[in-house]
Formats: C-alpha cells, structure tokens, sequence
C-alpha cells in the first residue's frame, strides 16, 4: 500500500524551497505596516509625555480611557485598549503606587474592581490631550481633508472586518499545519 499523501498546501508550506513560496513583500504586508506606523506614532508621543509626566504608553491610554470619568474594570481597559491583561495590571499597579487612580469595589460584584482618575490623572490627561491632538494634526496634515475623512472611514471598515474575522475558525490550511505539528 502507498505511503498516505499530505494535503499539497499542508507539504508545500514545510517542504517548499522559499524560492517556491509566495513572495511576501513586508513593506508593502498591511499588518506590518499598521503596526509600524502606530508604533511610530505611540512612541513619538510617549516621549513627550513619559519625559514630562513619567507614565508608560500602558499608563497613558489607562488616563485617555477613564478621562471621560467612565469607571471601569481592569478587564474592560484590556478589552477596549486592545491591550494584554498582564500588560494593563502592571500599569494599574504602577499607577496605584503613583496615586493616579484609585480602584473601589464594584456595587454588585465586590470581586470586580473599578478604577477611577485621581485629580492628579485628570491633570496630565488635561495637558496631554492637547498635545496629543497637535501631534495627530500634524501627522494628519499629509492628507488632505476629504482623504482625512476617507481614512477615518477606511479605517472604520477594516476595525470592522478585523473584528469579524477574529471569530472565524482558522483556515483550512492553517489547522491541517496545527494538527500536524
């Protein structure tokens, strides 16, 4: 009897010279590039504000995310800031330390703690938020502004997607790898 034949994607993906591959041009990949250009644009900003006011860019969205005097759980910053569990209790820690919040049980779940903006917090979120808004300004100033409107809007729609897809099970391809490794 034949030897059992691999799937030609699944043989082709572990086996294949990269001169066989599909040519994948990293400055052109949109997810490279979004990430390039938010992390250019977060840590042109996070030097002016860690020299000025000393917090992190964990910190500084914690601050832009509770400026609204919304109070909100550790889980739900995490959740709306895109950013990792770990990464937003660490800076919690740290701004408790450095009384830029104060954390209350929650009213029906005591396990469930709220953080809120101390006066100091609403302080820097005050004097960053425009600083914040100018570097956005200049950065946007490349654009015109209907292409202004078209980015916001371009931007919306891929959110969107991206959102989508996160619920989609993997492709094909992709779990026939998994089960094999």
């Amino acid at each position: 009897m034949p030897p059992a034949r691999r799937s030609r994607k699944a043989s082709a993906t572990s086996t294949s010279s990269p001169a066989e591959l599909p040519a994948l041009h990293l400055t052109r990949f949109l997810p490279y590039r979004l990430s390039v250009l938010a992390n250019t644009v977060s840590h042109t900003l996070a030097k002016l504000y860690e020299k000025r006011f000393g917090i992190t860019i964990p910190e500084w969205r914690i601050i832009a995310i509770l400026g609204s005097g919304e109070t909100m759980s550790a889980g739900e910053i995490a959740q709306r800031t895109a950013m990792d569990k770990v990464q937003v209790s660490r800076a919690i820690s740290r701004m408790l330390e450095s009384a830029l919040i104060l954390r209350e049980s929650g009213d029906t779940d005591r396990r469930k703690a709220l953080l809120t903006l101390t006066p100091k917090a609403l302080a820097i979120y005050a004097e960053i938020v425009p600083m914040a808004l100018t570097y956005q300004e200049e950065v946007t100033d490349a654009l015109s502004i209907d292409e202004r409107g078209q980015l916001d809007t371009l931007l919306s729609k891929l959110q969107a997607r991206a959102d989508q897809l996160v619920t989609r099970p993997a492709p094909v391809a992709v779990q026939t790898e998994q089960a094999e490794g």
